[in-house]
């Protein structure tokens, strides 16, 4: 099915099921995706509803199935795409699946603690092992110090920011010093390192020995840190009290202070001991991400399947929020719009819903009356549904009002291609749209924007600036040599420029280039001149018959919401104005086209259109037929009656109306048949007011205006077809003479490899500004052209679009 000519005819229907298949219906009209259900508590809070309690259990849920994914992709595992067609589950079975989803979030979250536990212990251990490999160095350059007698200036504990000192004496003996003293070993930022140490020095002017040595980073360090980096210390100093002062300061600092044995033997011994630790740690660690990972994949299986499941129970539930309970709390009441075509297929839904759930009861579906304006519903394909949905992006169409996306299909792409018309352009946008489409993209916008482009580029005689010369041309050069012309072969060298002419017997054959331009207007030095002119005229006829086309679908509107009156004071006026003036303009262009008219007294149709206007026929101004003169004036003359016909008449008529019902009746004439429109102006208001005669003629006034001036402002828009057309072949011929060219003119030995690099900028660049950057210009100048130019002559576009229960919907959209 594709989109029909006019949004389908749409009902209100009153749904009756039983509470313990409410599930399991609204399930099956969720897999149907054809009911959009209304609202039946407005005055009502979420969280006063019946089910909310089951919209935050999906919700708690949703949560910890992000939560997986999230560790998921932290672990690097790929989720498993889902196989088969997910089946809601029961309410019954939703109390499994929310204790399998708990269980999965505390292991893993326990899981997670201990591996960051067990990391922590390692950290801690790998930088008590680098303070015992680098304590022995502090010590003995500390004993050394604290033997002299003299305490050190500042500018020796200066040099205490040493680096690490990489010989070793062998010695089993103690090496602590005298007897009094102390030290303090830990582990600080190095980037804290520096205050650190100015603050000691304020506190113990010189009294101590500081040493530091920055941590060799390994593999294991930076996974495990990352860019933090770390340093060893030890401070020697004397007495308790002194020791307990800097204890505070390392713990102001974040300092990791731990305890280092003072001789040479226990350091040892603890060393070895932390090596053991650290190993066994680091096996537990594996355990613990072996085990992680099995748990993750294990999940990963099942996840988009889980994922799925979720979003459908939510969406049931809220929809159930949206029903009512009668008064013995056993049926449920809702209401939903539907197409009354589909209305047989959503009875039997309810029906085989209430059988799977095992309801004794039948659900009962009624069809109702109801003054509401039911939403629009347009059907589509897979290859209409992005014309609909380029109409929809301007407004969503007024219930039962001409949909304008069947016509869009074929004058979008083709007014696309009226400005990308190249037919090597054409075919390369064309290939590059058959690999999406068979990649299910089903992109058959570009499609068929490509083979358009195609079309018109061999009306065009146009691929990459070149023609092609398939039926040979209707002009011929050797008659105008001597004996039969007046060319000489001394005429070749002294002119420039040389111009055919027709008059000479053989020079043109009388019949046209079989299909699109004669490829002789290739080599022409007045080629631009034509093309200007042929393409600004058929730019003024597409654009001309665009807009009647538009004012025609105006008059099927008119006749299926039986508004006779406006076809006589809005549709005839308005077209016999724009026939009068602008359909008078095409049938000049296309005359003048059909006459042979010499070049040196044939009219400018522009200037002949200007003086129409202007009524000036001066004697100097030459004319195409006899009596033009009468049938312009004629013409305007008409032209001009038709504005007072469409300011005043409808102005009167629903003034007089509104008298008579005394009843707001200037709406939306689109939606007589189905209440006042709340959307129009006049429409707000009450039954009570007084609508003046000067409201409803300014108002009128300000359409009529409209149309009149839009009518010459909207044929001088699609002159953007004739600009965008040149812009894209001069692009064209410049990249082909000042590029591609150039390579093919090269004949030294390096001339193939020049030629490819060339041909490669030459691609480049096709792709990127003809092919990218003229193909979006032109795209959204085809979309300009259909929005404002066309749509406004006949689609209002006030009306809101039908969005049913459609799981497929919901799960792509969350995608």
């Amino acid at each position: 099915m594709s989109s029909s000519f006019r949004s389908e005819e749409m009902c209100l229907a009153q749904l009756l099921f039983q509470t313990e298949s409410a599930h399991n219906c609204i399930s099956e009209l969720g897999h149907l995706g054809l009911v959009q259900f209304k609202d039946l508590n407005p005055g009502v809070t979420a969280f006063q509803r019946r089910f909310v309690k089951e919209v935050k259990k999906c919700e708690k849920m949703e949560r910890i199935l992000r939560y997986l994914e999230k560790e998921m992709v932290k672990s690097s595992i790929v989720i498993a795409p889902t196989k088969e067609k997910e089946i809601v589950p029961c309410p019954r079975d939703v109390l499994e699946l929310e204790s399998t989803f708990e269980k999965l979030e505390q292991d893993l979250r326990e899981i997670n603690r201990n591996h960051v536990a067990l990391r922590q212990n390692l950290s801690e251990l790998m930088d008590i092992d680098s303070l015992l490999r680098m304590a022995e160095d502090f010590f003995e350059e500390a004993e050394s110090l604290m033997s002299c007698s003299e305490p050190p200036s500042e500018d020796s504990m200066c040099m205490t920011v040493s680096s690490r000192i990489t010989s070793r004496r062998n010695s089993s003996s103690s090496i602590i010093g005298p007897p009094y003293l102390g030290f303090i070993a830990g582990v600080i930022k190095q980037e804290r390192f520096p205050a650190f140490e100015k603050v000691l020095w304020r506190l113990f002017h010189g009294n101590f020995v500081l040493r530091h040595a920055e941590i060799q980073a390994t593999e294991e360090l930076q996974t495990d840190r990352g860019l933090a980096k770390k340093d060893v210390f030890i401070i020697f100093v004397q007495g308790d009290h002194v020791r307990e002062k800097v204890r505070k300061v390392c713990d102001g600092f974040h300092a990791s202070l731990y305890s280092c044995p003072k001789t040479l033997h226990e350091r040892k011994e603890m060393s070895n001991n932390i090596m053991t630790r650290m190993e066994d740690l680091r096996l537990i660690l594996r355990r613990t991400e072996e085990y992680r990972a099995g748990v993750l994949m294990k999940a990963a299986d099942h996840v988009h399947e889980w994922s799925s499941k979720v979003k459908k129970m939510k969406a049931i539930y809220y929809t159930l929020n949206l029903c009512n309970i009668d008064i013995t709390q056993k049926l449920i009441v809702a209401e939903i719009w539907c197409s009354v075509s589909d209305l047989t297929l959503v009875h039997n839904a309810l029906i085989k819903g209430s059988e799977q759930s095992g309801s004794s009861v039948t659900p009962v579906l009624n069809r109702i009356q109801t003054q509401q304006t039911p939403p629009t519903f347009n059907r589509t394909n897979s290859f209409t549904e992005g014309f609909q949905a380029i109409i929809d992006t301007y407004g969503v169409g007024t219930y039962q009002e001409i949909n304008p996306a069947p016509y869009t299909t074929v004058t979008f792409p083709f007014l696309f291609a009226v400005m990308f018309g190249d037919c090597g352009h054409g075919l390369v946008m064309t290939l590059f749209a058959v690999w999406i489409v068979t990649q299910a993209e089903r992109r058959y916008i570009i499609l068929l924007m490509g083979m358009f482009s195609v079309y018109t580029g061999l009306i065009y005689n146009d691929c990459f600036s070149k023609s092609f010369n398939v039926f040979g041309s209707s002009w011929r050069v050797q008659p105008t040599f001597h004996p039969h012309g007046p060319w000489h072969n001394d005429t070749l060298h002294d002119c420039e420029h040389l111009q055919l002419d027709p008059v000479i017997p053989g020079v043109y054959s009388g019949v046209p280039y079989v299909f699109g331009i004669d490829p002789v207007w290739n080599i022409a030095s007045n080629k631009l001149s034509f093309l200007n002119s042929f393409k600004m005229k058929m730019s003024v006829i597409l654009g001309v018959s665009h807009m009647l086309f538009g004012v025609t679908l105006s008059l099927f509107n008119y006749a299926y919401f039986r508004n006779f009156q406006d076809v006589l004071i809005e549709f005839i006026p308005r077209m016999i104005f724009l026939l009068s003036l602008f359909g008078y303009l095409v049938l000049l262009i296309l005359y003048k086209w059909c006459i042979t008219v010499p070049s040196d007294v044939a009219p400018s149709i522009l200037l002949l259109f200007i003086n129409m206007m202007l009524f000036d026929y001066q004697s100097q101004h030459h004319l195409l037929y006899e009596g033009q003169k009468a049938v312009q004036i004629c013409l305007v003359v008409t032209a001009v009656l038709m504005v007072p016909v469409m300011l005043m008449v409808k102005s009167f008529l629903v003034y007089r109306t509104y008298m008579k019902s005394r009843q707001p009746v200037f709406g939306n004439s689109l939606n007589d048949q189905h209440g006042a429109d709340t959307r129009s102006s006049f429409s707000q208001h009450q039954s009570n007011e007084t609508v003046s005669m000067s409201d409803i003629f300014v108002y009128q006034a300000i359409h009529t205006i409209e149309f009149c001036l839009g009518c010459i402002s909207n044929t001088a828009s699609y002159l953007r077809l004739w600009a965008l057309s040149l812009a894209h072949a001069e692009l064209s011929e410049v990249l082909w003479r000042m590029v591609l060219q150039v390579g093919l003119s090269f004949s030294s030995g390096m001339g193939s490899l020049m030629l490819a690099l060339i041909f490669a900028a030459f691609a480049v660049l096709t792709v990127t500004v003809l092919l990218v950057m003229e193909g979006l210009s032109a795209f959204l100048h085809a979309l300009r052209l259909h929005w404002v130019e066309f749509q406004n002559k006949f689609y209002e576009g006030s009306g809101y679009k039908f969005t049913p229960l459609s799981f497929d919907s919901l799960l792509k959209t969350q995608q």
